[in-house]
C-alpha cells in the first residue's frame, strides 16, 4: 500500500513514465513476435533441407523456377552416392503472382512414398489421411492447416486449385512453417496443372508426364550432401540450382540476423527512453521527499533500506509498464493475426518466452534506472535533509 501511495503522489509524472516504457515494451513484443514467426519459418526450412539435396532449374526463391525433364531424374539416380532421387512439382497456388506478406500459398505434387522412407521432415496428420500409392491418378489433396482454414475446406469436401476441383482427403496439423500453406497433390495432377500454367506456345511442345520442377536427392548413408552436390554439379552443369542444407542456411540465415538486430534496436530504444524517463521521475521523487528521507535516517533507517525503497519503487514502475506494454502488444498481435488469417498472412507468433522476456526486461530496466537516485538518496546527510525546504 505504501508503494502505491508513493507512486500516486505524482500521478502525471508516473503515468508519463509508465507510458514511455510501455510503448517500448509493446514494440518489443510486436517485433519479437514477428521475429519468432520468421525464425520458425526459416527453422522449418533448415530442418527440411537437412540431409538432402534439392535440384531445380532457376531459383525456387525468386519465382524463376523452370520446368526440367523427367529424364534428369534417371541421370541423377545413377550418380555415385545417390540413394533415392524423387521428382516433384512445386508452383504457387495463385496464377496472378500477387504480393504476400508471408509465405505464399503453394501446390506441391510428388510421388507418395517416393522417398523410400528416407525423409526426415515428418508432419502429423490432423484429419483424414495422407496420400498413398492408390492416389497416383486421382484429383485428391492433403492441405496444410492454414490453407485449409483459408479455403474453408474439410475432409471429404472439394477445393479449387488453379481452376481444377480436388477432393480433400487429409489436413495436416499446424507446423508454423511453410507446409501450413501448401496443398499436396499426386505428381500427375501437379504436372497437368504445371502445363496449364505455361504459355500456349510451350503447352503444345511439352508432355505433362515428362516435366517436373525439382528433384529431391537423398544421399547414401555415409555420403555427405556437400560431396554429393559436387558430383551433381559436375554432371548437370551451371544451369541447375543445387541446394543443400548449408546453402539454405547461408541464404536465409541472414534474415534471422536482421530481425535480431531490429529486435535489439527496439530494446535499446526502450532502454534509452524508458530508462531516462524513470531516472528523471525517481530523481524528482527523491528531491520532493528529502525531508522524509532525513527523518527516516534520523530515526535509524540504514542506507541499504533507503536504497531498497527507491529501487523497489522504480522496479514497480517498470513492472507495471511491462504488464501494460505486454497486454497492448499481445492484443495487437492477436488482432493482426485474425485480420490476416483469411488471406493466410499470419505474421506473428507470441511465445511465452517473448512475454516473460518483456516483463523481466521492463522490471530490470526500472530497477537499474532507479539505482542512481537511490544511491544519492541513501548518501544524504540526515541533518541537512531535515533542513531541506
Amino acid at each position: 500500500m505504501r508503494l502505491v501511495r508513493d507512486l500516486g503522489r505524482r500521478k502525471l509524472r508516473s503515468t508519463l513514465t509508465i507510458t514511455g516504457i510501455a510503448i517500448g515494451i509493446m514494440a518489443l513484443v510486436v517485433f519479437g513476435s514477428m521475429a519468432n514467426k520468421m525464425n520458425a519459418l526459416i527453422g522449418g526450412g533448415s530442418k527440411y533441407y537437412q540431409g538432402k539435396i534439392v535440384v531445380s532449374v532457376g531459383s525456387m526463391y525468386t519465382g524463376g523456377v523452370q520446368p526440367m525433364a523427367l529424364s534428369d531424374v534417371e541421370k541423377i539416380q545413377k550418380v555415385a552416392g545417390v540413394a533415392v532421387a524423387t521428382p516433384s512439382v512445386s508452383m504457387m497456388l495463385s496464377t496472378t503472382g500477387g504480393a504476400s506478406m508471408g509465405v505464399p500459398d503453394m501446390i506441391t505434387g510428388s510421388i507418395p512414398n517416393g522417398d523410400k522412407g528416407l525423409e526426415t521432415f515428418k508432419i502429423d496428420i490432423a484429419q483424414g489421411r495422407e496420400l498413398n500409392d492408390g492416389d497416383a491418378n486421382s484429383k485428391v489433396t492433403v492441405l496444410g492447416s492454414d490453407l485449409a482454414r483459408e479455403l474453408n475446406a474439410s475432409v471429404g469436401g472439394t477445393v479449387t486449385l488453379r481452376d481444377q476441383k480436388f477432393t480433400v482427403v487429409g489436413i495436416w496439423a499446424p507446423t508454423l512453417t511453410a507446409p501450413d500453406k501448401s496443398a499436396y497433390v499426386p505428381l500427375a495432377a501437379a504436372q497437368d496443372l504445371l502445363v496449364g500454367s505455361l504459355p500456349p506456345l510451350m503447352q503444345s511442345k511439352v508432355t505433362a508426364s515428362e516435366i517436373v520442377t525439382e528433384v529431391t536427392v537423398y544421399p547414401v548413408a555415409g555420403v555427405s550432401p556437400e560431396t554429393l552436390k559436387t558430383r551433381l554439379e559436375a554432371l548437370l552443369g551451371k544451369d541447375y540450382t543445387i541446394m543443400t542444407g548449408k546453402d539454405f542456411d547461408a541464404m536465409l540465415g541472414s534474415f534471422s540476423a536482421i530481425f535480431t538486430m531490429v529486435l535489439t534496436g527496439i530494446a535499446l530504444l526502450s532502454l534509452l527512453v524508458g530508462g531516462l524517463s524513470t531516472i528523471n521521475t525517481m530523481a524528482m521523487s527523491v528531491a520532493e521527499r528529502t525531508r522524509e528521507i532525513g527523518i527516516k535516517r534520523a530515526i535509524g533507517a540504514s542506507r541499504w533500506r533507503i536504497r531498497r525503497e527507491i529501487v523497489v519503487e522504480s522496479a514497480a514502475i517498470g513492472l507495471i509498464a511491462g504488464l501494460i506494454g505486454l497486454a497492448i502488444g499481445a492484443a495487437m498481435t492477436f488482432l493482426f493475426n485474425d485480420l490476416g488469417r483469411p488471406s493466410g498472412n499470419v505474421l506473428f507468433d507470441l511465445t511465452l518466452g517473448t512475454a516473460v522476456t518483456a516483463i523481466v526486461f521492463s522490471t530490470v530496466l526500472g530497477a537499474i534506472a532507479g539505482f542512481v537516485p537511490a544511491w544519492h538518496a541513501s548518501g544524504m546527510d540526515p541533518v541537512s535533509a531535515l533542513r531541506y525546504e
